[in-house]
């Protein structure tokens, strides 16, 4: 299946699993009643399965409340108010002009244009200047505009992700539109809770519980500050293997290898169960070092 057919996250998420999906959605289930994507981030693998209902969920609220946003405004008024924020912050806008209108190119990018206006931007979305659907264009943009598309906030809970080179071009114009009219075609539930507040619930036989956590082994964003650890990592299998004491079916992505290290952990607890070998390198964002390190990446099912 080609991934043309599929649905792409309009927030680049790092992590994402668009270009897995032609490999990970074969393996599920053919009949899901309910799919549950406990750490859903970009919402690449919710947005594209076929089931009667699909729950999203994901810790970080920010994230829930832009999905809730994008289903209840119009894509028009989405539109114009990016539009206006762009103008507003004088933010480059190479879907109306090209690089050469702001004399760079793609291989130097758009920072050097745009750091005032972001920092501003930042600054105000900081200083809580914006709520409701001004507050949801704010996020969006910062992330748009932000470095290799990252969603980063200290501990502070400010957001701090720095200026990148790229802009809401017509690549990421396409894929907004596209991802809020599936949202809007599709009966989905958004909530942002811990996974393991889901494991009380009264689960159906054709029920299916899909999940993507943070790597242990991986040194991504969502994982920078070492909020994902062994402990974390102990109670998730644990969390699995009372669903599937449960009779409920489930997928897990997670990564085996990586940089020359390896999780013995999920190594260890997946033997009981089926892995399914992926083909895939994350070799997609730019700045990364060691780009010929081995990458095993696995989905574990109990089916």
């Amino acid at each position: 299946m080609n991934n043309l057919k599929f649905i792409n996250s309009p927030l680049n998420y790092i992590g994402s699993k668009y270009k897995l999906l032609n490999q990970i959605i074969c393996l599920f289930p053919k009949n899901i009643d309910i799919f549950y994507d406990l750490f859903s981030g970009g919402c690449s693998v919710g947005i594209n399965v076929k089931a009667n209902k699909i729950i999203i969920n994901d810790i970080n609220k920010h994230l829930i409340d832009f999905y809730k946003f994008l289903t209840t405004v119009d894509t028009d008024y989405l539109l114009r108010k990016i539009d206006d924020f762009i103008l507003f912050y004088n933010l480059s806008d190479t879907k109306k002009y090209s690089y050469n209108y702001y004399n760079v190119n793609s291989s130097i990018g758009l920072k050097k244009i745009n750091q005032k206006g972001y920092l501003k931007l930042r600054s105000d979305y900081n200083s809580n200047k914006y709520d409701n659907d001004e507050k949801q264009i704010a996020f969006y943009l910062l992330i748009v505009y932000g470095f290799n598309n990252q969603i980063r906030f200290n501990k502070k809970g400010s957001f701090n992700t720095p200026c990148g080179k790229r802009d809401f071009n017509t690549k990421m114009l396409n894929k907004l539109i596209e991802f809020k009219k599936c949202l809007n075609e599709k009966q989905i539930k958004f909530c942002s809770n811990s996974y393991e507040e889901f494991l009380n619930l009264d689960f159906n036989t054709n029920d299916f519980v899909y999940i993507d956590p943070p790597y242990l082994i991986s040194t991504s964003t969502y994982n920078e500050n070492n909020l994902w650890n062994k402990e974390q990592e102990i109670k998730l299998y644990n969390f699995l293997d009372s669903l599937n004491n449960k009779n409920i079916k489930f997928a897990l992505s997670n990564v085996l290898e990586h940089k020359n290290l390896t999780n013995t952990i999920l190594k260890d607890w997946s033997s009981k169960y089926k892995i399914h070998y992926l083909d895939f390198n994350y070799n997609n964002s730019n700045y990364q070092k060691n780009k010929k390190s081995k990458t095993i990446e696995i989905l574990v099912t109990n089916y």
